[in-house]
């Protein structure tokens, strides 16, 4: 397998990503006119989440109905949507949009500085931190540094967007708790919490219904739902699928054969006719990988000429759940066995499925279906 790299259509998707991202503050500057802050907000997460759900079910992925996975929603929600981009909205009836770009820019320093005191991986060096403040200084020049002269005026305003950006470097690094979630379902879950929480506040603070907003405001508010938010974050799900979900075995070959050199003796290694490094497994692998199981499934059940049929859903459950980054396809004949398999003959035991029945399998909130009827799988 070749190394991925990003064609012509992932960076036409990335130049327009970047276009959809830097709109948002002019937009915000727009709706702010007939708008408040917290209805803005509100209009912003509902409509998005109700667009990327539709876009979650048209993938054939599902809602996950886990409390655990919900909770990290609500607190990815809040730190992600609910409290930047409440504080960018409230900041910008300060400051303007050239200014907001400029201070939200620095997002990455509070990362870079969070992430050494919070996690065990991501260490401070100091080629990063100059590379981020080399970038953040690249920012400025781009926006304009005129638009600091106002910085002691509008500090209040000034201090949201940096609260913002701080907002968004810790929802960076919690969200590391939804790694095994889908993007496009965590990115859903996200902004329904925040439509849940933010719901609320923008009723009892802003009162939104009494508001009297203009063709252009309602305009500004669709744009940041709609594109600037779900569309953005369809794009990006886009550009990372067309990137290795790790290095590919070609790049790590050199790697490993100095590990091999370390380890073993040049005359045990002469001796070899050739070291084979295989190629990983990626995710988009799983579908066939999943047939081919299914079929051993079906192999027993035509003893009993029972037809098993799985619609799209149930694959890309069985797929989902039955891939790991570091295992590949491990899982994937224990989850069969688990979810589908052990419930099945379940089934048949109890004489709800006799010999010769059609067994249609769907995948709900809850996990697998069959025959329309929820199935509980074994614990693992």
């Amino acid at each position: 397998m070749s190394n991925r790299t990003m064609g012509v259509t992932e960076w036409a998707l990335l130049v327009v990503l970047s276009l959809l991202w830097g709109s948002v503050f002019l937009l915000i500057e727009v709706a702010l006119t007939d708008l408040g802050p917290f209805s803005l907000v509100l209009g912003r997460v509902g409509l998005g989440a109700l667009v990327l759900l539709g876009y979650v079910y048209l993938s054939g992925a599902r809602m996950p109905a886990d409390g655990r996975v919900w909770a990290v929603f609500f607190v990815m929600g809040a730190l992600n949507n609910v409290i930047p981009f409440s504080l960018i909205a409230w900041g910008q009836l300060a400051i303007d949009s050239g200014m907001a770009a400029i201070l939200n820019a620095t997002t990455p320093l509070f990362a870079v500085a969070l992430a050494h005191f919070l996690t065990a991986d991501e260490r401070m060096t100091a080629h990063r931190l100059l590379g981020v403040l080399l970038g953040f200084c690249g920012v400025v020049l781009l926006v304009g540094p005129e638009a600091l002269r106002g910085f002691s005026v509008q500090g209040f305003g000034q201090l949201a967007i940096l609260g913002a950006a701080f907002s968004y470097a810790c929802a960076g690094i919690h969200g590391r708790r939804l790694r095994g979630v889908s993007p496009s379902v965590a990115a859903a879950g996200m902004l329904i919490a925040a439509t849940v929480t933010m719901a609320p506040l923008a009723l009892v603070v802003e009162r939104p219904w009494t508001a009297r907003p203009g063709a252009l405001a309602v305009a500004a508010v669709v744009g940041l739902a709609v594109f600037c938010t779900a569309l953005a974050y369809i794009i990006y799900f886009r550009i990372l699928a067309a990137q290795a979900e790790g290095r590919d075995s070609s790049e790590v070959r050199p790697q490993v054969m100095e590990m091999v050199r370390r380890a073993f003796r040049p005359e045990f290694l002469n001796r070899l006719d050739e070291i084979i490094l295989f190629h990983r497994l990626f995710r988009e692998h799983m579908t066939g990988i999943v047939d081919i199981q299914l079929g051993r499934l079906k192999g027993l059940l035509a003893e009993r000429k029972i037809k098993l049929a799985l619609d799209k859903a149930a694959k890309a459950w069985l797929a989902d759940k039955g891939y790991d980054a570091v295992y590949g396809a491990r899982p994937l004949k224990r989850v069969i066995q688990r979810a589908l398999q052990n419930p099945l003959a379940g089934l048949i035991l109890e004489g709800k499925v006799l010999d010769g029945a059609d067994v249609k399998v769907s995948a709900g909130s809850g996990g697998l279906t069959i025959n329309g009827k929820a199935v509980e799988a074994e614990a693992a």
